[in-house]
């Protein structure tokens, strides 16, 4: 997942790539836990995507919340 692909998606899906990535990353370490996780890197690989995720929804939500401001201080 690269993140120039990720910042052309829209805001409600971005939070639900967070809740399915969240399910996934708990789901492979308890499939690793468990001894039936095959290829471990998945779950540094799921991890990384979370992040990228998350730190474009909190670069989106600043810079909205920039534009707001901005907007206000301009009436």
């Amino acid at each position: 997942m690269n993140a120039k692909d990720l910042r052309e998606r829209s805001v409600e899906d971005l939070r639900e790539l967070e809740k399915s990535l969240t399910r996934d990353t708990f789901t492979n370490r308890f499939k690793n836990f468990t001894n039936r996780l095959d290829d471990t890197s998945v779950i540094g690989k799921t991890k990384r995507d979370l992040a990228r995720v998350k730190t474009i929804l909190a670069q989106s939500a600043k810079t909205a919340s920039d534009k707001a401001s901005t907007k206000s201080e301009a009436k």
